[in-house]
Parts: C-alpha cells; sequence; structure tokens
C-alpha cells in the first residue's frame, strides 16, 4: 500500500462507503466491476447513487468498459486489483497500464477506488493503479479476509484531498477507529507465528484454487479464478445448478446478486475445499449440468 496520506476506517465497505458518500451527490454514477462483490452493488444504490457496468475478465476490468462507463458520466470507480471477487481476476501488469491510459484521458475528479481486500492471501503480486500517477485515488485493505472476521480494521492510502474528506466526515460520525483494535492488529501483524500462518494459508488458498480449475479444465469445463479463493464457472441455469450441486451436498452461490448485465454464472468458494474434494466437485458440477443440459433439451 501506499504509505502517504494512510488512515483508518472499520473495513473496507465502511471505507468505501464513505468515500463515495463525501464524494458524490444522489444520482451521481459509480463504474462497478460486472459481475462484482454483491455487497459493494447493494450499497451504491443505497447510498442513492446509481450503478454503471464495467465487464471484467481473467485480467480484472476491462479497459474498452472502462472507457465506456466513464464516458457515460461515471465519477468514480471501485475495482479490485487481484483476487477479485467472485471473477478471481487481477490486474497484470499490461492490464493496469492500458487502464491507467484510459483513465488519463478521462477527467481528473474521477475517484479510482481500489479494493485490495485480500492483499496478503491473494497469491499473485499487486499491480495497483493507486501508484499510478492519478489525480483522485484511493487504495484499501483490511485483514478480515485472513486475521479474522470480527477485526473490523481498514487500512485507506490515498490523496490528500480524499483524506480530508474522508477524515473529516469520520470525525462527525464515529470520530476514530479504536487503538486497542489498532493495537492487536498491528502485533498480529508483526508477529513471526501470524506471519507463519498468513504464508501456509496463501499457500494454500492456491492450491485448493488451483485443484479446481484443473480438474474441471479436465472435465471440460469453462471457470475462471485466477486468484483469490473463488471460482467462477458461467451455467446457464443458475437455479438448477445451485440446487443440484445442494442435492449433493455442496453449496454454491448463484451469481445473480453478483451481477448487473453480465452472463449467468456460480460462485464456488474454494478457501475450504480440500485439494481431493475438488475431482468430486467438478464431477458433480458436470452432472449437474448434463441434467439441466437434458432439461432444456440439449
Amino acid at each position: 500500500m501506499p504509505a502517504e496520506h494512510l488512515t483508518f476506517a472499520h473495513g473496507a465497505l465502511d471505507c468505501v462507503a464513505r468515500l463515495l458518500s463525501v464524494e458524490l451527490r444522489p444520482g451521481d454514477a459509480v463504474a462497478m466491476e460486472d459481475p462484482g462483490y454483491h455487497h459493494l452493488l447493494d450499497l451504491v444504490p443505497a447510498l442513492g447513487l446509481r450503478t454503471v457496468p464495467v465487464a471484467v475478465d481473467d485480467e480484472g476490468i476491462r479497459p474498452d468498459a472502462l472507457r465506456a462507463a466513464l464516458r457515460s458520466g461515471a465519477r468514480a470507480l471501485v475495482c479490485s486489483p487481484r483476487a477479485q471477487n467472485p471473477y478471481g481476476g487481477w490486474f497484470s501488469a499490461g492490464r493496469r497500464e492500458a487502464l491507467l491510459e484510459v483513465l488519463g484521458a478521462a477527467s481528473s475528479e474521477v475517484l479510482v477506488i481500489e479494493d485490495d481486500h485480500a492483499a496478503d492471501i491473494a497469491g499473485v503480486p499487486l499491480h495497483s493503479l493507486a501508484t499510478g500517477g492519478l489525480a483522485r485515488w484511493a487504495q484499501v485493505r483490511t485483514v478480515s479476509k485472513h486475521l479474522g472476521t470480527d477485526l473490523r480494521w481498514g487500512a485507506l492510502a490515498c490523496d490528500r484531498t480524499t483524506l480530508a474528506r474522508h477524515d473529516g466526515r469520520m470525525v462527525l460520525t464515529s470520530g476514530w477507529v479504536s487503538h486497542v483494535l489498532q493495537e492487536t492488529v498491528t502485533r498480529l501483524m508483526t508477529d513471526p507465528e501470524t506471519q507463519g500462518l498468513v504464508a501456509a494459508a496463501r499457500t494454500a488458498y492456491a492450491r485448493r484454487r488451483e485443484a479446481l480449475l484443473a480438474a474441471l479444465s479436465a472435465r471440460g469445463v469453462a471457470a475462471h479464478g485466477a486468484s483469490g479463493m473463488n471460482v467462477w464457472v458461467p451455467v446457464r441455469d443458475e437455479a438448477a445448478v445451485v440446487n443440484g450441486l445442494r442435492t449433493r451436498g455442496w453449496w454454491v452461490a448463484a451469481g445473480a446478486r453478483f451481477r448487473l448485465g453480465a452472463g449467468a454464472g456460480v460462485r464456488i468458494t474454494t478457501a475450504g475445499l480440500g485439494e481431493a474434494d475438488a475431482g468430486v466437485l467438478a464431477a458433480d458440477l458436470v452432472g449437474v449440468l448434463g441434467e439441466a443440459q437434458a432439461t432444456y433439451g440439449g
């Protein structure tokens, strides 16, 4: 994370909500990943703002889709540089440069919010837009994904204007993030034993995700999950797949809650999926897809 202009919040969603609420007015448009994290997709309209979908692929948001969103009037962008949820994309060095070129041609007042929520366990390098010389930028990181969901702590690095607006609003609400919580996070992040556990988790999550992707690929099933803890599988009928897998003992998420205009799919979270179970799940998914195909008559 860029070290200059650093402040804290009560988690990523709290931080993003505050940034959008102080930066934009009701009715303003926000460019959002599609498919994207469902809580963020729910947050934007709850703030009285409009969502503009930006298509993603295995390298994150697509430059052409971002260009279209900015031309349509989006005043802010919320994106994930890696471990994109639910698609799993991450910015390559080339994609970062292409996105910075698009942003450089847009208004300097567009606020880019980079949600690096799974930084320590994403399993891939960071190619950040926040270090690309943008006028308005913010990068958010949390510890809830790898140190504990009850550690409601987020760190925010941003430009001076964004920092002043964020902290000015925070003074009027919660005031500050508990110093007890900040000290707890600091001790955990600097503890050698904890660092070892996080490193082991990062390796395990990558192996589990890759095991499922390999098992699906071996069976001819297209899937996406270049980083993070999720795999996105395009399907024709989300409900049929979710219900079919449930009868076989698997719980996956229907893609509808993650989509704005993207095609149907299901999200499979692989964090707790043993490598030995990947083949079983893949085989069950193939069976369910076959049943759904038969229902539709081929």
